[in-house]
């Protein structure tokens, strides 16, 4: 990495959405760094693959319902950028990290609702807090929200309502942290046929054709989709775009 090639984050890195979204950032001439929860060795091969692409990268362990884990995180990952660039920052923060939860609330456990607020919305809330002295004046916070913010489907009721809460937070962000030119936007997308959820949107025909027939293109979602809209918000042709909801759906439940 050297000082004048920007540098993004991707917390959740390491497959689906969060893959596709550092390969893509990777290819608009970013160095990327991700996390990844479980698996080092998907991690290692997308850090590979950026690499293939030209840019530098390098992946960490971090779950993000471990608060008092960021500080270690965060220690690791301004010393390897100390020692590739000569500085600790960061351009761009991609809070992507997360997991599903399909239960009705006459179902849902208050371990299971904790486990929600604790990944997407704690989680996002103290790392960003935690990142920010590390992130460049004129840089960028992206957050990943969902379609479930925005409409409502039997048994999303927790995940929309992190969603939802991680929409408002971003447009805190953005003015709050607007008197440093960082630009904090939120992305939404529909369903996406990803290993999300168990691979529910991908692998159940009964529930991809539920979401072709309400969305407007006439199919379920592909990580192509969404990772280039991340992309582009690293970008300075989206230096005007700030406290924004983009919902990438494909047109669903219009």
């Amino acid at each position: 990495m050297n000082t004048k090639t920007k540098i993004a984050l991707v917390t959740g890195g390491s497959r689906g959405l969060g893959k596709n979204a550092a390969l893509k950032i990777a290819q608009k001439g970013l160095d990327v760094m991700i996390t990844y929860k479980n698996s080092r060795e998907e991690a290692d091969a997308v850090v590979n693959e950026i690499k293939a692409i030209g840019q530098k990268a390098a992946a960490f362990q971090l779950d993000t319902r471990e608060v008092k884990s960021f500080d270690a995180l965060i220690k690791n990952m301004t010393n390897h950028l100390e020692a590739e660039t000569g500085s600790s920052n960061i351009d761009f923060l991609i809070n992507n990290a997360g997991t599903a939860l399909y239960s009705p609330i006459t179902e849902t456990t208050e371990e299971q609702f904790d486990d929600m607020v604790n990944i997407h919305l704690k989680g996002v809330f103290f790392l960003t807090q935690k990142m920010i002295p590390f992130i460049n004046d004129g840089g960028g916070i992206i957050n990943i929200s969902s379609g479930l913010a925005r409409f409502a489907l039997p048994g999303s009721s927790v995940y929309g309502s992190m969603k939802a809460g991680v929409e408002m937070l971003t447009k805190y962000m953005a003015k709050e942290l607007g008197s440093r030119k960082i630009k904090a936007n939120v992305i939404a997308p529909g369903a996406i046929e990803t290993d999300f959820g168990g691979g529910r949107t991908r692998d159940d025909q009964n529930v991809n054709s539920m979401i072709s027939n309400i969305t407007a293109l006439g199919r379920a979602g592909l990580p192509d989709d969404i990772g280039g809209v991340v992309a582009f918000l690293c970008t300075d042709d989206a230096g005007w775009i700030n406290g924004q909801r983009i919902e990438a759906s494909g047109g669903m439940f219009l």
